[in-house]
């Protein structure tokens, strides 16, 4: 067989950086993108848990393998010939181990929800449904947070870069004061993050009163029109215990 024939599909052998694209997070950016120096978990593999540190990661990828490791012995006592005392009693401490390990996982610090996003001592809630912009503040204080009040410029790279594709309101609007925008803490916006809006934004076409993600910056449109939305929660912190 003619070994260099074209059309013979050739085995690829997986480099560094296949194999860190197999186990790191779907939404990969790299530092330089945020600003600072910072990488993401291993979110493929945690799965809902999002970006986590990676400590935690650890912890459940050793779990895993100390399951797998388990099962297969499960397997091999249950295939081997011999006593039925013993596959019982090998079945027995395996179900105990399993116990174990499922109260581990259970213990598991999560700085965040399931389905939120850490980043730098904060939770986000990336909403899948739209509301206004009023709406979308209740639906925050539903659980107990706040419409994205934006503190730092690593901050507002990081959720420019995840809502770059969709309309989605933030916690800043000039409701109380034409022309004077404020954030829903009360805090006003710093002159340093006026180079955020769109060229020609903010321009107040008619009565566009809240702040939106759009594009690559930020836009002023009506409070009333339904977008995508982001909650902001402090995390939770370990125990050191």
């Amino acid at each position: 067989m003619d070994m260099s024939d074209p059309k013979k599909p050739m085995a690829r052998h997986l480099g560094p950086l296949d194999e860190e694209e197999l186990i790191t997070s779907g939404i990969r950016h790299s530092p330089k993108d945020f600003g600072f120096q910072w990488t993401y978990g291993l979110r493929r593999f945690t799965g809902c848990l999002g970006q986590v540190p990676a400590s935690l990661a650890l912890q459940l990828f050793s779990l895993a393998l100390f399951t797998v490791l388990l099962v297969a012995i499960l397997v091999q006592v249950s295939e081997a010939p011999g006593s039925q005392g013993l596959e019982n009693s090998k079945q027995e401490e395996i179900y105990q181990e399993l116990t174990h390990l499922k109260a581990g996982v259970a213990r598991l610090c999560r700085p965040c929800p399931w389905d939120w996003t850490f980043f730098q001592g904060n939770c986000y809630f990336f909403s899948k449904t739209q509301r206004n912009w009023h709406d979308s503040i209740t639906a925050c204080q539903e659980v107990g947070a706040q419409l994205v009040v934006i503190k730092t410029a690593e901050e507002q790279n990081f959720l420019q870069l995840l809502t770059s594709n969709r309309l989605t309101w933030m916690g800043l609007s000039d409701l109380k004061h034409e022309g004077t925008w404020h954030w829903l803490d009360g805090s006003p916006l710093l002159l340093s993050f006026m180079k955020y809006w769109n060229k020609g934004e903010p321009n107040s076409s008619g009565e566009e009163d809240c702040a939106e993600f759009r594009s690559e910056g930020w836009n002023d449109s009506k409070c009333d029109w339904r977008k995508f939305w982001i909650c902001k929660n402090t995390s939770t912190p370990c125990s050191s215990d």
